[in-house]
């Protein structure tokens, strides 16, 4: 009896850590590996050793640096109050299903892995990695941390999508092919893209309860209505960028095909007025972000 008790209290709190990581932001971590791994194939064909060490490294490093992004927003929101009243998803500290300091302490662990993930890639390719991977992880934790958060001033939307666009897209054509080019630099936008639509209706569901709390998300000082308009201007830049792709690989227009997994959510968003509906349109916001990602990165591998 007393085993299948604490079986089922590491279970729970298991789903609880795995709840306050957010797994569905987890795509704006994946998909710009994934096109930039494509990129890569493109420069230098395909190495499998070379894909499979440094580009597992390169996933590692971007999932390990979003998840720890998303602890450390959640700590730092918690301290703060700003998660006292929430309409969405579970947040740790604001809940009380975990301590500050236990949250903080797993910012930092996950911080310390992508790290580590990072000083290997570094040591197998190029010491100036090291540099973009300080600012990258120090601008994670400024997020919503210290003491002036750009998150609070409205520039989230900008940090997503320089590390989650540009720097995560062209790191990994670097880390595998070693050099850079145009492609990988317009493929970094369209991942930029897709993330920021990710953050828009994430930001658009908490408005109401963030201008009480006096965080003025980018949603918070453009109002409901602008931001659902700009949630749908992410797609049609998204999609502008895969146009521009096909100057150098045809193919990449197979992506475009993709940016019809977004309509729903596009249409979802537009409608919604209330936080589980929004919650709903988040999920299905990181769908579209696969779908696009994937159907464009095939796109560039079957070149």
């Amino acid at each position: 009896m007393a085993r299948t008790h604490y079986r089922a209290l590491v279970e729970t709190s298991a789903r609880t850590w795995v709840a306050g990581a957010r797994p569905r932001t987890l795509p704006a971590a994946v998909v710009p590996v994934v096109i930039g791994a494509a990129v890569a194939s493109t420069v230098a064909g395909i190495d499998a050793i070379r894909f499979a060490v440094h580009g597992g490294l390169a996933l590692v490093v971007s999932l390990a640096l979003q998840i720890a992004v998303n602890y450390a927003n959640d700590y730092s929101d918690g301290v703060r109050g700003t998660d006292a009243v929430r309409q969405g998803p579970m947040r740790l500290v604001g809940s009380g299903a975990a301590s500050a300091s236990a949250v903080k302490r797993a910012a930092l662990l996950a911080f310390a892995v992508a790290g580590t993930a990072g000083l290997c890639l570094a040591v197998l390719t190029s010491w100036w990695l090291i540099p973009v991977g300080a600012v990258s992880m120090l601008a994670g934790w400024t997020y919503t941390g210290g003491p002036k958060p750009y998150g609070y001033v409205g520039l989230g939307e900008l940090f997503v999508f320089v590390f989650f666009g540009l720097v995560a897209t062209v790191g990994t054509t670097f880390v595998i092919a070693e050099t850079v080019n145009r492609l990988s630099w317009v493929s970094g936008a369209l991942a930029g893209f897709l993330a920021v639509a990710l953050l828009l209706v994430n930001n658009l569901r908490d408005i109401d309860t963030d201008r009480a709390s006096n965080k003025r998300t980018l949603a918070v000082r453009l109002g409901a209505s602008r931001t659902r308009w700009l949630y749908g201007a992410m797609y049609a830049l998204a999609t502008a960028s895969m146009l521009l792709a096909i100057i150098d690989v045809r193919t990449a227009a197979i992506g475009v095909v993709g940016v019809l997994a977004a309509f729903p959510a596009i249409a979802t968003v537009r409608a919604a007025r209330t936080a589980p509906e929004l919650v709903e349109a988040l999920g299905m916001t990181a769908r579209a972000q696969l779908v696009i990602g994937v159907l464009f990165s095939l796109g560039l591998l079957i070149q």
